[in-house]
């Protein structure tokens, strides 16, 4: 009987082994069923058994040839046993693995670490187990097998752990509690503010090795992209903000972010992300270009240099946590003005859900508010006495809201007011020169872009000698400044028939003139953009920006895209590249589209990748669609070599058996290093009646003489494949 249990699992463990070196080598063309998905998540429920029992046997294994354990029969029996069961569960384990690893949300690098390490714990440890009882097998070969295994299981755990929890996950807290070490005056918003807010609560979910909901919130490139559930943000726009509304779920949300089961955001870090957003969210923005008593500032000079931030001491008792609770909603946020501080901020956004009773409702708070923001909210004057029960109110900011200089007479009761923004209201020089003299602490008004003329505010400069005015930039044209480039305001850039232009610049009145045949657009020829272009192809705007007293902007170049036609069945016939497998056959037909830098992790599920082999797609049409155009739009950086393709072939027909060759063209490919480019390569044929399509695009096999890697394959990345 013993004789035949060996027999029986060793067999067993054989075809275990051989089962999942077939599941490794194989892994592109691993299909995982719906009905096997569950199992393969069992993999973090079981995974620590498994480690438990292979770290005992190979401690028990290490000794095994001791003369102290050799001669007991239990020793021996016991630790044959423990590596057996061991061995048998972590083949197991490694098969839930291999199927959890086909799953979204994790990137090729650590996990195909961790996949070979895991592997490698089961066949060396299958290679113990096979070989123990030889008669060459010796206390060497038993030391020496269990600190490999051991190593495996180490180095195999480390990868594990990466993808779990995200990299660095053991000092991070330790990196965290560190203070930003970094001079006020050079300090980034998002670097020195933001993006430390996303490593402390997000990242260990959403980074290159870890994409959940395919987003990366480790550069501000990712998170410009979004994720599978679209924009991250709105900038300008909180309320409209993807982020914040995931953050003001409950916490018994599945949508809730973060998870609850992770460290929640602090209010502090709530009002940070969403002051950053309503700023317009930039990336390159530094402290100190904010304005003195703006919101965002206060708070980022507290946390990168809290010897400058202006602390006071405040005799009121702080506010009852369950009605601060109560009152936080995804369009009022409410936190401490500064750690352990009774004094609050409240910021309201969102003017759709904005009444009075948004303001009305903080009377159980009236005695702690110390900063209220209103930036374009639809305040009223009659509001203003809602607000003039905020006894302790110290920053009030009523920019681009509805009021007049009339209701400021409500506010004449605020003493410890000490700073005042109304620009882009319709205050004047009267109303102002009337009430700011009842004001006794205020010594900042901000009134730019209202219809104060620069002698007027000079007048009221003179007249109140405590009041700092802050009129803003005047453009007398004597120091010209450069206009930033115009945007594209399309929400989608990819469209099926026609396609209304939106261009859009921040700055008012200036005239944007564009081109859409590939000349520089100039300040007199070129047609001035009016909201009345339709576009009905793929076309490349060439866009700049003009106003008297400024130099023009650059030229943007902006890209949008038609696709008339949607296949209604997909095959990729070709092998995808391991680094850039992106989404499979769909990636060519989801309207996401990549951009630079395609190595890096933040676009990799953007871009298809072959390289040795050619991309092979067979399309077909429930219905017979006339089609005259192919279109692939592929990203070329000779620099990592990544070409073009050197020829693509169009395919037609009724059925897969019927194709006929309809176009075949060879791109030009790059002479020399030039800097990265994205370029759309269209095939166009005469018009033909197609229920069914196969698309082949050659990589280039041979890099040219030129090339540091010449005569060796280039990649080929295509994102979109445009059918007109």
């Amino acid at each position: 009987m013993k004789g035949k249990f060996n027999s029986y699992t060793g067999s067993f463990l054989f075809a275990l082994n051989v089962f999942i070196l077939f599941l490794l080598l194989f892994d592109n063309k691993l299909l995982v069923p719906l009905w096997l998905k569950p199992f393969g998540r069992m993999h973090p429920l079981i995974l620590h058994f498994p480690i438990v029992l292979l770290f005992l046997s190979m401690l028990m294994e290490f000794f095994r040839f001791k003369k102290a354990y050799s001669a007991q029969e239990f020793y021996q029996k016991f630790t044959t046993v423990l590596l057996l069961v061991g061995l048998l569960s972590s083949g197991i384990t490694v098969i839930m693995g291999l199927f959890l690893a086909k799953e979204e949300g994790y990137n090729a690098g650590v996990l195909t670490w961790h996949k070979w390490t895991g592997a490698a714990v089961f066949f060396v440890a299958s290679l113990i187990y096979a070989c123990r009882n030889s008669n060459w097998y010796n206390a060497f070969f038993a030391k020496g097998g269990a600190m490999v295994t051991t190593l495996c299981l180490i180095v195999s755990g480390h990868f594990g752990a990466t993808l779990t929890h995200g990299d660095n996950f053991i000092w991070q807290p330790v990196m965290a509690s560190r203070p930003i070490v970094v001079p006020l005056e050079e300090a980034i918003v998002f670097e020195h503010v933001i993006k430390p807010v996303f490593e402390k609560k997000c990242t260990d979910c959403h980074n290159p090795e870890k994409l959940k909901g395919k987003l990366i919130l480790t550069d501000s490139a990712s998170i410009l992209k979004g994720g599978k559930t679209g924009r991250l943000f709105v900038a300008g726009k909180p309320e409209l903000s993807l982020l914040l509304k995931r953050v003001h779920l409950p916490l018994e949300d599945k949508k809730h972010m973060p998870p609850s089961s992770k460290a929640q955001l602090s209010q502090d870090e709530i009002r940070l992300l969403n002051l950053w957003i309503k700023g317009d969210a930039r990336f390159s923005q530094k402290v100190v270009s904010l304005p003195l008593e703006d919101s965002l500032r206060l708070l980022a000079t507290a946390l990168i240099n809290p010897d400058k931030s202006r602390e006071e001491i405040f005799l009121f008792a702080a506010a009852n946590e369950k009605t601060l609770r109560k009152l936080n909603t995804n369009y009022r946020v409410i936190s401490p003005l500064a750690k352990g501080s009774p004094a609050l901020t409240v910021n309201i956004y969102n003017k759709d859900a904005y009444t009075a009773r948004t303001l009305d409702e903080l009377g159980d708070v009236k005695l702690q508010i110390v900063s209220l923001e209103l930036n374009k909210m639809p305040v009223k004057d009659s509001e203003l006495k809602i607000i003039a029960r905020f006894e302790n109110l110290r920053r009030l900011d009523l920019n681009f809201t509805d009021i007049t200089g009339k209701g400021l007479a409500a506010l004449a009761s605020l003493q410890h007011l000490k700073s005042l923004s109304l620009s882009g209201t319709k205050v004047n020089y009267a109303d102002l020169n009337q009430y700011l003299p009842s004001f006794k602490s205020l010594n900042t008004v901000a009134v730019w872009d209202t219809e104060l003329s620069v002698a007027e505010v000079q007048q009221l400069q003179t007249a109140n000698k405590n009041i700092r005015f802050l009129a803003g930039f005047r453009d007398d044209g004597s120091h010209p400044i450069r206009l930033n480039k115009p945007r594209v305001k399309n929400k989608e850039v990819v469209f099926t028939d026609s396609l209304p232009l939106q261009l859009f610049h921040p700055v008012k009145n200036v005239e944007i003139r564009f081109t859409t045949d590939g000349s520089e657009p100039d300040s007199i020829t070129s047609p001035v953009y009016k909201g009345e272009t339709i576009l009905k192809e793929s076309t490349v705007i060439r866009a700049r920006a003009y106003k008297q007293g400024w130099l023009s902007s650059d030229v943007a170049l902006l890209n949008l895209y038609r696709s008339a036609h949607k296949p209604d069945s997909i095959i990729l016939r070709s092998r995808l590249s391991r680094v850039h497998p992106a989404n499979g056959a769909q990636t060519f037909f989801d309207h996401q589209l990549g951009t630079f830098n395609a190595n890096s992790p933040a676009w990799a599920n953007n871009w298809a990748g072959f390289i040795k082999n050619d991309m092979e797609l067979l399309l077909e049409f429930k219905t017979t669609k006339k089609i005259t155009s192919v279109a692939l739009n592929t990203l070329i950086e000779p620099e990592t070599s990544i070409f073009p393709p050197s020829s693509i072939e169009i395919w037609g027909g009724t059925s897969p058996g019927k194709l006929e060759l309809i176009a075949r063209i060879k791109p030009a490919l790059p002479k020399t290093y030039r800097k990265p480019f994205i370029e759309l390569i269209d095939c166009t044929f005469k018009p033909q009646n197609i229920s069914c399509l196969k698309i082949i695009a050659k990589p280039v096999m041979k890099m040219p003489d030129w090339h540091k890697s010449k005569d060796k394959p280039a990649l080929l990345l295509i994102d979109e494949i445009f059918i007109n």
